[in-house]
């Protein structure tokens, strides 16, 4: 093998490596699924994917524009309908849910 093949065969297992690694990744963070409103932590956070359908008697200090998508704990973008959430761990919450965790975004 010539050192310009061998350095052909390296450069192209390296890329395959780490398309390997990624694609892996990815389906991991999909294989996590979305919050159900009645998993153990979603139902200790008194989570609901609308926040519209939260029990204001329970949760008082809940206000109707309180969302996931503006909490500081939601990790996805604002247009994004689901997203990863810190309370959650790898499991996506809606941006239209609330929890009693919920806490605002700074800015």
């Amino acid at each position: 093998m010539t050192e310009s093949n061998r350095r052909i065969f390296i450069a192209r297992s390296l890329a395959a490596g780490c398309a390997i690694a990624a694609s892996t990744a990815s389906r991991r963070a999909l294989a996590a699924g979305h919050v159900e409103e009645t998993d153990d932590v979603a139902v200790a956070l008194g989570y609901r994917h609308d926040t519209k359908l939260v029990d204001q008697k329970k949760y008082p200090t809940h206000a109707a524009e309180q969302q996931c998508s503006g909490c500081s704990f939601f990790q996805g973008a604002p247009a994004d309908a689901w997203a990863g959430c810190a309370m959650f761990g790898r499991k996506q919450v809606a941006a239209t849910g609330w929890c009693s965790a919920w806490a605002k975004k700074p800015g």
